[in-house]
């Protein structure tokens, strides 16, 4: 086994005292967060708040469907970005491996797009 340093203390002792050390922080940060939070209770506050306007009506409405699969092809898109910008900084070491790989990423979002936009959820009915 690999000891660290003059202690001699396997890897799996340090792990296991991190993970300990972990929960204990944080059980003692939900304490004290229970013990100097205001134990007030007001009705109001069981209340749906809409902009301080009291609620009309029901507060708990459907949506339509396409809310959501919109939401989700704007994450699908959105996260293409964040995996983009690492490559764009390595582009130059990356090469032509680098180009290709990227390329079959962008048709692979093609290709959801298509599918996407041939079943009709880009449209807003």
């Amino acid at each position: 086994m690999i000891s660290l340093g003059i202690f001699g203390i396997d890897n799996a002792v340090m792990a296991i005292v991190a993970l300990l050390t972990g929960a204990a922080l944080v059980a003692l940060a939900l304490w004290l967060a229970g013990l100097i939070s205001p134990r007030s209770f007001n009705p109001q506050k069981g209340e749906a708040y809409e902009c301080g306007i009291p609620t009309r009506g029901v507060s708990m409405t459907r949506f339509h469907v396409g809310y959501y699969l919109f939401a989700i092809l704007f994450l699908m898109f959105d996260v293409e970005t964040v995996f983009l910008f690492p490559w764009a900084v390595c582009l130059r070491a990356l090469g032509g491996a680098g180009v290709a790989a990227v390329a079959v990423f962008f048709a692979i979002l093609v290709l959801g797009l298509v599918y996407a936009w041939r079943k009709g959820a880009l449209e807003w009915k």
